[in-house]
């Protein structure tokens, strides 16, 4: 029997991100096993912790007596080795702690899931069946890759298909379902990651047609504990399964790992906001790396980051055979007078939707939901503010008060601080008041809203019916859509961010792939490289043209870069363990308020280290090392009183995308 466990705690604290040996107590001996949660004193804070058993063993490296274990918490094994594996790559990767990655890939126990899993019989394994070959690709191309473990950019055809239940998914979702069930018919699992439960609900809508239900495990936030727990337990099993989540389904447990597939990974809802910060897409490719399964990145656009990895013959570009390419029409360049709040709708873009109304449903993508997100002074165009907090003025209908979108506050008394004139224009018209406008444009037409406080997925198709979606709420529609008008466009590549024109691209490309085969998609007010990506359906160009421009200026996906953020004695402390690494250079440090609160004894400050992929390891663990410093010093306290250790205000982010 093993006598020492190597143990995991559950903590936040940098210093306890390593293994601690505990002595297996006789009681325990036959419990405690690699994989199990278990309770261990933590003498340095005098208290229990929770932990996870990461090994056994007969021996150990410490010296004096171990502690004893305190008590085996479940006999359930959640902790599997690929996972830890992972947990710690990644945690290393990011200058973070494998605690805090484990805290994402395990979900919070639900005791009565575990029981009914704990009394389950021994699952069996169901047959797959036929799996249909995957159309559209060149012969056997995505069949090749998945049986070859290949890594592959797939570039996802445009449209909306029919199920054999009638039901309607956008092809993407269909592609990756017989992908996966391709895997599983191999004896293998699949990971499926979506941005989320819109692109969830249409994929798992697909895989019930060619994979059995009971092989398909959903690990997403909207579940309840106990149902999302159970689902993940179910993947610990020895049985091929598709799971299907959104971005920390990447870390779940998976047997004989065969496919991890992501769609649109340019989606800002993959990059983690939980420390230690990593992006699905690179905790798939390192998970890739370690159990040598196939790896695929769809969408139909592409990001910055694939495409370097393509130019560097890391993926392999798969492409639709022949070539979808939806009708596109920009229409800057056919009436250029049509710019501006008093063309919204531009002619053109009027005539389509009226011929297409006709036959089937239009969507109309708008940039804000609500009614007026912004106000503005009639006489000198001064931004209407909140006179109580400052916030940004609004209006919930057309009959309601202007009130403030930070504190609620109606402002029935408003008047300009510029020129107190007490009358104002509107500025942005989110999806209610367009939904309104067009409504009055087209007497006797279903007006749909859907945004984040009205979602729809799915509407009929039936003609006389106009969809008002803000970018990413789009439902689908049944046989997809007569037409699409792209409104906004202007205001949204208004938006200060280096991913500003991807992301821009990255939803109209979604809403486009939404249309129905010949129908004509308008893409208002925008020109250039932009409207051109979009009207020739060659984004990846556009990305590669992205990456091109980044090289040169020495930005991300190009080089690597870490924020380091806190007050400047630590920064410089920090940015001083780097002068033995090989960086490229640092920008800053600069003062900040919005990544926290000032400090007492002033505000904090950030800088950016710009550096290249080969030295990453290097900066992470030099900046790690900082981290630990900082969160270990002590101070000596007054005559009689107890050693006190100060709060950490250091925080290290590698590869933000909101950095620049």
């Amino acid at each position: 029997m093993a006598s020492v466990a190597r143990v995991m705690l559950d903590s936040p604290l940098p210093q306890l991100d390593r293994l601690f040996d505990y002595a297996i107590p006789p009681a325990l001996a036959s419990e405690v096993v690699p994989g199990v949660r278990v309770t261990a004193a933590l003498r340095s804070e005098r208290r229990i912790a929770d932990g996870l058993v990461v090994d056994v063993g007969d021996t150990s490296d410490f010296d004096g007596a171990l502690a004893p274990l305190e008590s085996v918490v479940s006999p359930a094994r959640v902790l599997a080795p690929e996972v830890w594996a992972l947990a710690r790559r990644v945690a290393d990767r990011q200058a973070g702690s494998a605690s805090d990655v484990l805290r994402l890939a395990i979900p919070p126990r639900s005791v009565a899931a575990e029981k009914k899993w704990l009394a389950r019989e021994a699952p069996a394994v169901v047959p797959v069946g036929a799996v249909p070959a995957v159309e559209g690709y060149a012969s056997s191309a995505v069949e090749s890759a998945v049986d070859g473990r290949a890594r592959v950019a797939l570039r996802s055809i445009p449209g909306i298909v029919e199920l054999p239940d009638g039901s309607s998914v956008g092809r993407w979702a269909l592609t990756l379902a017989q992908a996966a069930a391709r895997t599983v018919a191999s004896g293998a699992s699949a990971i499926l990651a979506v941005p989320d439960y819109r692109d969830q609900e249409q994929l798992e809508a697909a895989l019930r047609s060619v994979v059995p239900g009971e092989l398909i495990a959903s690990l997403d936030a909207r579940r309840t504990r106990p149902q999302r727990y159970a689902a993940f337990l179910s993947c610990l099993d020895d049985v091929p399964r598709v799971i299907v989540g959104n971005r920390s389904v990447v870390y779940a447990p998976a047997a004989k790992l065969g496919l991890i597939a992501l769609f649109d990974d340019g989606d800002p809802l993959f990059a983690e906001p939980l420390a230690p910060y990593a992006h699905a897409r690179d905790v798939a490719l390192i998970r890739q790396e370690q159990q040598s399964c196939a790896v695929m990145f769809a969408g139909h656009t592409r990001s910055v980051e694939v495409q370097r990895l393509i130019e560097l013959h890391f993926l392999t570009e798969l492409a639709p055979v022949p070539l979808v390419t939806p009708k596109v029409v920009p229409t800057v360049a056919q009436d250029p007078q049509s710019r501006g709040d008093a063309g919204r709708v531009p002619s053109a873009a009027f005539r389509v939707a009226t011929e297409a109304l006709q036959a089937g449903s239009v969507l109309v993508q708008v940039a804000r939901p609500g009614y007026v997100s912004l106000l503005a002074c009639r006489r000198c165009g001064q931004a209407a503010r909140c006179t109580h907090c400052a916030g940004p003025l609004q209006l919930a209908s057309s009959h309601a008060l202007p009130s403030c979108a930070w504190c609620g506050r109606l402002a029935g008394g408003w008047a300009c601080s510029e020129c107190a004139n007490n009358t104002y224009r509107m500025v942005t018209r989110g999806s209610g008041r367009t939904a309104e406008e067009l409504g009055r444009a087209f007497p006797g037409t279903r007006v749909i809203v859907s945004d984040g406080e009205r979602p729809v997925t799915l509407v009929d198709g039936e003609p006389r019916t106009l969809v008002v979606a803000t970018r990413g709420a789009e439902p689908v529609a049944v046989g997809g859509y007569a037409a699409v008008i792209l409104l906004d466009g202007e205001r949204m590549l208004q938006r200060e961010s280096l991913h500003v024109g991807d992301d821009c691209l990255r939803w109209w490309s979604n809403a486009t792939a939404l249309a129905a085969p010949g129908a004509t998609t308008v893409l208002v007010g925008v020109g250039g490289p932009l409207a051109q990506a979009l009207g020739l359906w060659q984004q990846h160009s556009y990305a590669a043209a992205q990456l091109i421009d980044r090289r040169a200026l020495g930005f991300p996906p190009a080089v690597r870069v870490a924020s380091v953020t806190g007050k400047p004695a630590a920064v410089q402390q920090a940015l001083d363990a780097l002068l033995e690494v090989p960086i490229r250079d640092v920008l800053g440090p600069a003062p900040v308020t919005a990544d926290g609160p000032r400090t007492a004894d002033g505000g904090l400050v950030r800088a950016v280290v710009r550096f290249d992929y080969a030295h990453g390891s290097e900066v992470a663990t030099a900046l790690r090392g900082a981290v630990l410093r900082g969160a270990t010093g002590t101070r000596r306290p007054p005559a009689g009183q107890k050693r006190q250790r100060p709060a950490p205000t250091l925080r290290v982010k590698l590869d933000d995308p909101e950095i620049l």
